[in-house]
């Protein structure tokens, strides 16, 4: 996985309104890459609400949101009309942008050792370097821990 410091990866991908997003597009800010294992799941919920709930203040604090995860770009676009989410979610099926930033990997759950998606937030700041990068995500609480780590 990559740590604070590394060059971020340039990615690009689809998002829910069939737009090209790249690391590009967001030239300037500092960028909220957070992956997320499942649209419409109790947690990814939480997490894509309390990012939307808190979306101005990350915006006039100079971020960019983008979540990703491997859902469809359909998948996406019914969750973002659902719960109103106002920031790009790029579909990655092929696992491109969540491989390239280590987000896919082992996991256990009641004992069962299995491949998924690893909930992590990666901060990207205007240089393109990661500057933070945050493993253990608090879904309900994620805009109050990207907060502290600039405060």
């Amino acid at each position: 996985m990559l740590q604070k410091g590394d060059k971020a990866p340039v990615f690009s991908g689809t998002d829910q309104n069939g737009n090209a997003i790249t690391l590009d597009s967001f030239k300037g800010k500092k960028v909220v890459l957070y992956f997320y294992p499942k649209d419409n799941t109790p947690g990814c919920t939480k997490e894509a609400c309390n990012l939307r709930d808190n979306y101005q203040d990350l915006i006039d604090k100079g971020f960019a949101i983008v979540g990703v995860s491997p859902d469809s770009e359909k998948s996406h676009q019914n969750f973002a009309a659902r719960f109103d989410l106002p920031f790009p979610l790029l579909a990655d099926p092929k696992l491109e942008i969540i491989k390239a930033y280590g987000a896919w990997g082992e996991k256990n759950m009641y004992g069962k050792k299995y491949e998924g998606l690893l909930r992590t937030t990666f901060i990207i700041n205007e240089e393109g370097e990661i500057d933070e990068v945050i493993k253990k995500v608090k879904t309900d609480d994620h805009t109050n821990q990207i907060f502290k780590l600039y405060n």
